[in-house]
């Protein structure tokens, strides 16, 4: 896939994941809220995503970079404390600093921005693909994101609603390939 192909693929699917959240953001019922639910009140009691698949005995500390007001970026610490990493959790209001200092591309950002083993986690990435990815420890390789908020990923949970995405690898240069995809989980 050509990085314009792939570009306009991720610009597609981060507008339906932003369109999608509109309403859990202002608690707005819509064909993803049967029954008026709030995605970010909800209680998920079993997730797809708490079963650890990966065994990675290296360091599990990781350091998040979020928003004071970001809800979901809470509950996708919870999902990295169930795989047993180490959280520091930072809160910051200029949270595009820690990504512009990160190298970012622009395109993959999402809500939180975590740091690993000297590696970028962007986004709702599934704490198995982050312990797959630290056990293969790539050298060319800046880190793994899963841009917009995608509903059905870890932290963004919800009973009715899986969205497919992608969990995306990404160098120094900007250059993405595909690490891992979610269709039907």
């Amino acid at each position: 896939m050509t990085k314009a192909r792939l570009i306009k693929k991720l610009t597609a699917m981060a507008t339906m994941t932003i369109i999608s959240s509109i309403a859990f953001s202002f608690n707005i019922p819509s064909y993803a809220h049967e029954n008026h639910e709030n995605h970010e009140n909800k209680a998920i009691t079993a997730s797809v995503w708490d079963k650890s698949t990966v065994n990675y005995n290296g360091s599990k500390k990781i350091t998040v970079y979020s928003s004071p007001s970001c809800g979901c970026c809470g509950q996708w610490i919870s999902h990295m404390k169930k795989h047993g990493f180490e959280v520091t959790d930072i809160k910051t209001d200029d949270i595009e600093a820690i990504k512009r200092k990160n190298n970012l591309p622009p395109e993959l950002a999402s809500c939180h921005t975590a740091i690993i083993n000297g590696y970028v986690m962007e986004g709702h990435i599934p704490a198995n693909d982050i312990k797959r990815f630290l056990s293969q420890k790539p050298s060319n390789l800046k880190g793994l994101a899963v841009a917009g908020m995608p509903i059905g990923s870890p932290g963004m949970e919800s009973d009715k609603i899986k969205q497919p995405f992608s969990v995306l690898s990404f160098n120094n240069k900007g250059n993405i390939t595909v690490f891992n995809q979610y269709k039907n989980y």
